[in-house]
């Protein structure tokens, strides 16, 4: 579904990416894990087209999208979701949901189906997205995202500053879209959460991938947390 090869990056003058090479397969939840400046959003953004790729290539699909315009591989089917959430926060939480639809794929993310997935964004329609609380605005972005009918979503940071409640919420979310198909590649700080959702891991550490395993090999190697996580 999702291929790096040695794929260097940089902010200015800055090298952050130095080799980065990993594979997410159709149907799959990963996750990039690490400490805060490894590379973790750096490594979304550039997969996204928003930080040039000046060696190494990505492919979507086994087809090659380095250096693509970032609405170019939207339109593929690869769904973002930054950290910073960015909902539209004048606009209602169905025009928010409904905006996207005019330019849509075809596919089965009708309004109907988003609501049967987050009936609380039904129930909140008519507010605005500056109303919501933050796990709220989690949901809205998240649902946003498969109104565009896609096939891989990019999660940075989903679980940042909610409530356990929301946390959980959230992660079976993540699991019921596995359900559904989609794959999903998301970064975390929240290695819990991680290992509640996802089938492999990869760990970066200055700006390389030095670690990567199954969800039961990585909650065994404690070694590993310690070494790279700070567990």
């Amino acid at each position: 579904m999702l291929e790096l090869e040695d794929v260097h990056s940089y902010y200015g003058g800055s090298h952050i990416l130095k080799g980065i090479t990993f594979r997410v397969e159709e149907g799959q939840v990963a996750t990039i894990l690490g400490r805060n400046g490894a590379g973790k959003t750096t490594t979304l953004r550039t997969i996204m087209g928003l930080v040039p790729v000046t060696k190494g290539f990505i492919k979507f699909n086994a087809e090659e999208i380095t250096n693509k315009k970032p609405y170019r591989i939207a339109q593929m089917g690869v769904g973002y979701v930054p950290e910073e959430r960015a909902v539209f926060p004048s606009l209602s939480v169905y025009e928010n949901l409904t905006l996207p639809m005019a330019k849509g794929r075809e596919g089965l993310w009708s309004l109907d189906k988003i609501y049967s997935f987050f009936p609380i964004l039904k129930s909140r329609g008519f507010h605005r997205g500056s109303q919501l609380s933050g796990g709220e605005q989690q949901m809205l972005v998240i649902a946003r995202i498969l109104t565009m009918n896609v096939k891989l979503i990019i999660l940075d940071e989903p679980t940042e500053g909610l409530a356990p409640m929301l946390v959980r919420e959230i992660a079976q979310i993540v699991l019921e879209l596995k359900k559904e198909g989609i794959s999903i590649l998301l970064v975390e700080q929240n290695s819990r959460f991680a290992e509640e959702v996802a089938d492999y891991h990869f760990i970066i550490y200055n700006g390389r991938i030095v670690y990567g395993g199954t969800n039961m090999e990585f909650k065994a190697d404690d070694k590993i947390k310690s070494q790279y996580l700070g567990v």
